[in-house]
């Protein structure tokens, strides 16, 4: 069995189920993986770890992977598994006074974000519909992201910025309705992606294949049955069976609405879209977060997908949307 090392963006949640279902099935050991799952502390850590060779693979978010190349790295994403990323606005009914479904109502209203991410990516959407200069989008707090989850419950604020199912966790808990608007919807950039460092790829080309044959098998067999998928995660993490409806919210979100999409469709799973690199580029160059510069071209590849193999040629098909248009 070829060892592979596999650190997470964070500790074992929803988003990451196809992973732990691809696992507990076998289909990393049939590849002849021996992979070790390593909890993370966010996106950076993850392609930082990977970029430095202290892991084989890394879940990152494509922005870290920009932002760490910016550091003098050179991190190489090898599969685009979100293609949109999962920010999303949030808000409560009896706060904002209305269904939030449209980015224009949040003009004359205040808007807290949660990191500093995502706070990029809603300064982006704001601008795009025309509304920027009329929305209050505070400063991101730094003492925790939680307390944007508060300032929305007391009312301080109208809307809050996080991740999908980030609204639907504070429904649940408060039997308060609430609504979310994916950023995701609106703006063509990556979310999450698998990313090593140029060493491994070269000299394990074929370990690597192997773990995105057998990670594309994961996210099929989820997708299929997240019932499944979740109760693989639960296994691994016990303390999750309380907060099993909210994982499975998280992975259905991720599944439904931010892996596929009509790119998938004809250029199989993972396969990168050069634009979508450059236009998140071009947003983190307006701002402060890259310590350096950063090409867009040398950060992914296509050359570690198996184009060949079933599970990602015809994942389409295997999730049943071969002639759905997302």
């Amino acid at each position: 069995m070829a060892p592979l090392t596999f650190q997470l963006n964070w500790e074992p949640n929803g988003f990451q189920a196809p992973y732990f279902l691809a696992r507990e099935r076998g289909f990393y050991d049939e590849e002849g993986l021996d992979v070790q799952f390593v909890e993370g502390h966010g996106s950076p850590f993850a392609a930082e770890q990977a970029a430095r060779g202290r892991a084989d693979v890394g879940l990152a978010g494509a922005s870290a992977v920009l932002a760490t190349q910016s550091e003098g790295f050179e991190p190489l994403a090898v599969a685009a598994v979100t293609k949109k990323t999962p920010a999303a606005v949030y808000t409560l009914r009896d706060v904002f006074g209305e269904s939030l479904e449209r980015p224009e109502q949040l003009a004359g209203r205040t808007v807290a974000p949660s990191a500093t991410k995502t706070r990029i990516l809603a300064a982006q959407l704001l601008e795009q519909v025309g509304i920027a200069d009329e929305v209050d989008l505070q400063g991101v707090d730094p003492n925790t992201h939680h307390r944007v989850q508060h300032k929305l419950l007391d009312g301080s604020v109208d809307a809050a910025v996080g991740v999908v199912t980030n609204g639907l966790e504070l429904e649940r808990e408060y039997d308060r309705t609430a609504d979310e608007l994916p950023i995701g919807d609106y703006l063509g950039v990556y979310g999450m992606t698998l990313v090593t460092n140029r060493a491994f790829a070269e000299s394990s080309a074929g370990t690597l294949r192997a773990f995105l044959r057998a990670t594309a098998r994961g996210w099929a067999a989820a997708t299929n049955d997240p019932e499944a998928a979740i109760e693989a995660l639960v296994a691994r993490n016990a303390t999750l069976e309380r907060r099993r409806a909210i994982e499975t919210d998280k992975f259905r979100a991720a599944a439904e609405s931010l892996q596929f999409t009509d790119h998938v469709r004809t250029a199989g799973w993972g396969a990168h879209d050069g634009e979508r690199w450059h236009r998140l580029d071009a947003m983190l160059a307006e701002t402060d977060l890259l310590d350096g510069p950063t090409d867009p071209d040398a950060v992914w590849t296509n050359d570690y997908l198996d184009a060949e193999a079933p599970a990602l040629r015809d994942y389409a098909e295997r999730i049943g949307r071969g002639g759905e248009e997302a």
